[in-house]
């Protein structure tokens, strides 16, 4: 399968500040980021993070920010492997997956369910008949809970509240931001990514996308984890932002009774 992606972002930076991207792909592959203040070209650090994804820092910038990213993707690589942490870290509640807050929800709803792989299908299930998909309707600063009281979301909400109750069900779960062909409005997407037997697998409760399709970016524990541009310091404005996804050929079914591993 080949999928092409990409995407462009535009800021003003009105103060010096210090800017994190996440816009690659996960895997080092063949391909290109492009970035611009005021029209000069500077090179961004490139950081590993723990979770196999890759951070790209600018120190102290101001004045007009322009990002432009692109890659070709053929074929996958083998799934990500399970750290001996990933347990551990996973299981936690955090920001945006109150985990700790939801365990009486997910005990009535999904106590029934011990196999992890019946816990995923069944959380996603449950999350994409509650949930009603509204651009617009959250905040950046909305978590599972609160998401679970709106009854509406985006795609990063949907993940949260999956990745909350299987937390809750003792099954690790994390979030992990994709290029997603197929995806319509196209944009940035998150998914939930559960342990099961040693392995990640992948589900989206907004049903979207072709599972099959995605392209990681990065990983996390939440939204806090993975967001495409975060800055400290200064003051930056977001005037314009467009992202790519397709792949050659027709779009491929996608199975929800199968579990799949993003490469």
């Amino acid at each position: 399968m080949r999928r092409t992606v990409s995407c462009t972002l535009s800021a003003e930076l009105l103060a010096p500040a210090d800017i994190e991207l996440q816009v690659a792909v996960a895997a080092p592959l063949s391909d290109r980021l492009t970035v611009t203040v005021d029209c000069r070209a500077v090179e961004p650090v490139e950081l590993a993070t723990e979770a196999g994804g890759r951070l790209h820092l600018l120190e102290a910038v101001t004045g007009r920010l322009e990002v432009s990213y692109g890659c070709t993707v053929v074929g996958s690589l083998p799934p990500v492997e399970a750290l001996p942490t990933d347990r551990s870290v996973y299981l936690r509640p955090s920001r945006y997956a109150e985990s700790d807050r939801l365990a009486a929800l997910a005990t009535a709803e999904l106590g029934g369910l011990d196999d992890p792989a019946e816990l995923l299908r069944a959380a996603a299930a449950w999350v994409g008949s509650r949930l009603s998909y509204v651009a617009g309707s959250s905040r950046g600063t909305d978590g599972a809970v609160d998401t679970l009281l709106a009854g509406a979301g985006v795609c990063r909400d949907y993940a949260h509240l999956v990745v909350a109750l299987l937390r809750a069900r003792d099954v690790p779960a994390r979030l992990v931001s994709v290029y997603a062909p197929g995806l319509q409005p196209m944009d940035f997407h998150a998914v939930a990514e559960a342990l099961v037997d040693g392995r990640w697998c992948v589900v989206d409760a907004t049903l979207l996308a072709p599972r099959s399709t995605l392209v990681r970016i990065a990983t996390g524990r939440d939204a806090a984890d993975t967001a495409f541009l975060s800055s400290s310091g200064g003051e930056l404005q977001l005037d314009a932002m467009s992202v790519s996804a397709v792949v050659d050929g027709a779009l491929p079914a996608d199975d929800l009774d199968e579990l799949v591993s993003l490469s």
